[in-house]
């Protein structure tokens, strides 16, 4: 520990004063599923952080990771007063800086956020208390003496000339289209500004992932939204909610959470939002097309906008969502441009012989962890021919442990047909070879079971397809399950309209199964998990992430048609697949 005080200065993204104990991790956050927004404890039981309590402290974490909902989060934090002190980052993060920003708008309350970029960050490793002031940060090993007070700043409109406005852009920000376009505006220009754009393009179509429910500040947003007489300018859709709309009574809910989470969903539509409730809004009809500017939230769906369908968007943070979708311009940044939609490393994946279903998420997951913001190049799937489920998986996953909103994989995805388009031919790319002993290793994270019996089995993270439910009714044909285990599954209601009229739901439904839409499994609790239940397995690799955390309950991971036997046997092998057996060193 300094005999004397180290002084550190950053970028300032949201300005303020403030001082605290630091608590340091060298591993990104995600607030949504790692934080719980009513304590404020740490509850990603993979984080090194897990169990801390964020409330008064300095966190200074590498960047945030994972969800979008992760503004939501710090903004419930922030109104309900367990926040912590300040964000000291290495990488600027939109998602964490947006949520503080909001909350100076809608509760006048804020902290402070400096990014100090990687070398000054690893500096923090060990220190003990921190001074936080504008731009500047101040070390020391125990709290200084004398009286000091901290301070909030108000929310400051961008300069000017920072950005090149369209008359329509101006009007908009000087209220001719109501407060709720004005308040928006600002907000986006804020964001803009902090970006480094220079300029806002127009988008075609929104999906929003601020309607699930965190706490009592998400409904007052968007209500104030609705008072201020908020409509869409684009054609948006809305993400899963916290409960099934139709049906949250019916399945035990309570009321605390089933009335303002349908309320949040309500309030949505008023804004002129499509009532879809989806966390795959790529199955509906109105999916983009390739080269499509859209502004989407929700991490999965960001990544496979990017990645699979070839359409442009950031991972954008919830209520900067909506934010753009009343205005119908978005910051011109990211993967909205061209150059940054390369790669940023090379990721080579060795042939494993015949693999089931669940390789693809395994595989999501453990690339996801190597990559951090970086944009990969996945190499060796060429011949693979993954189907749009796998990649769905895949995808969902990596955006549980990666910060990127994109990936490529080499004659797959339809930018790396042609590897060498998605590379910068003047810039050396660093190169990691997986493992499978890098992969085991990452199967045994997401398997935190310790009793191999089951009880609930989780399918639906992200929203069942409806090619998926043609492979669920395969596997459930003729088989009842064990009557002490649970198989629910998650999905849109426009997919479970279609696997009914496809005919697949019969056998479903006979094996005794239990559907639910609206909703999905990153929201779902008690009573659809019965409390008396202590293990449950999944096909998602986002699911068995995120549910020791969320539930409190062990996670056994595995393919489908696994998940389906151990729906039957009440029990699972607890053993790796045989085609994840080690076979050679580790490189990763």
């Amino acid at each position: 520990m300094p005999s004397t005080p180290i002084r550190i200065n950053g970028r300032s993204l949201v300005t303020g004063a403030t001082e605290g104990a630091l608590l340091f991790a060298d591993v990104g956050l995600s607030f949504w599923g790692g934080v719980d927004p009513v304590s404020g404890e740490v509850i990603d039981r993979h984080h090194p952080l897990s169990g801390e309590r964020l409330a008064g402290r300095v966190l200074a974490i590498p960047s945030g990771r994972g969800s979008c909902t992760g503004s939501s989060v710090l903004m419930e934090l922030i109104s309900n007063g367990h926040a912590p002190a300040a964000l000291v980052l290495a990488e600027a993060d939109e998602i964490l800086t947006l949520g503080v920003l909001v909350a100076q708008v809608i509760f006048q309350r804020s902290l402070p956020v400096l990014c100090v970029g990687h070398a000054a960050f690893n500096t923090l490793r060990g220190q003990g208390f921190v001074r936080l002031e504008g731009e500047r940060l101040t070390l020391s090993g125990r709290r200084p003496s004398g009286h000091w007070q901290a301070a909030d700043a108000p929310l400051q409109p961008p300069s000017p000339s920072t950005l090149r406005l369209t008359e329509q852009d101006r009007a908009l920000l000087d209220g001719a289209h109501g407060k709720a376009a004005q308040v928006a505006m600002q907000i986006v220009l804020r964001m803009a500004d902090l970006q480094g754009a220079t300029q806002l393009l127009d988008v075609t179509q929104a999906h929003i992932d601020g309607c699930i429910y965190t706490g009592p500040a998400s409904l007052r947003f968007a209500e104030q939204l609705v008072q201020w007489g908020a409509k869409v300018r684009v054609p948006t859709t809305l993400n899963a909610i916290s409960v099934d709309q139709r049906r949250w009574r019916e399945l035990g809910v309570d009321p605390a959470l089933g009335e303002p989470a349908s309320a949040l969903g309500d309030a949505y539509m008023a804004m002129g939002a499509h009532l879809s409730f989806t966390c795959a809004p790529y199955l509906l009809d109105s999916a983009p097309k390739a080269g499509e500017q859209i502004v989407w939230a929700e991490s999965n769906a960001v990544v496979y906008a990017n990645s699979v369908l070839g359409a442009r968007t950031q991972k954008y943070p919830d209520f900067l969502d909506i934010c753009i979708a009343l205005c119908g311009r978005a910051p011109l940044i990211g993967c909205h441009l061209d150059e940054q939609r390369k790669a940023a490393l090379i990721i080579e994946v060795p042939t494993l012989g015949r693999v089931d279903d669940s390789f693809y998420p395994l595989l999501g997951y453990h690339i996801g962890s190597l990559t951090g913001r970086r944009i990969p190049l996945i190499r060796g799937l060429e011949h693979a021919a993954p189907t749009l489920d796998d990649l769905k998986a895949f995808g969902a996953a990596f955006a549980t442990t990666s910060a990127a909103p994109l990936f490529h994989i080499a004659g797959v995805t339809p930018e790396a047909l042609d590897p060498a388009t998605v590379l910068d031919a003047d810039t050396p790319l660093t190169a990691h070879t997986v493992s499978v002993a890098g992969l085991l290793a990452s199967w045994r994270e997401l398997n935190s079971a310790r009793d191999k019996r089951v009880d609930v089995v989780s399918l639906g993270n992200p929203h069942f397809s409806l090619s998926e439910f043609a492979s669920l009714a395969a596997l459930c044909a003729g088989r009842i399950k064990h009557p002490d285990v649970v198989l629910a599954i998650t999905c849109g209601r426009a997919v479970l309209e279609q696997a009914r009229q496809a005919g697949h739901l019969s056998a479903i439904e006979a094996f005794g199964a239990l559907l639910v839409t609206d909703t999905c499994w990153c929201m779902v609790g008690e009573p659809v998990i019965p409390p008396q239940a202590t293990t449950l397995m999944t096909n998602s690799g986002k699911y068995a992430h995120y549910a020791p955390g969320l539930v409190g309950r062990g996670v056994h991971f595995a393919s489908l048609a696994d998940c389906v036997e151990a729906a039957c046997t009440a029990h699972a092998s607890g053993q790796p697949p045989a085609w994840l057996q080690p076979r050679s060193p580790a490189h990763v």
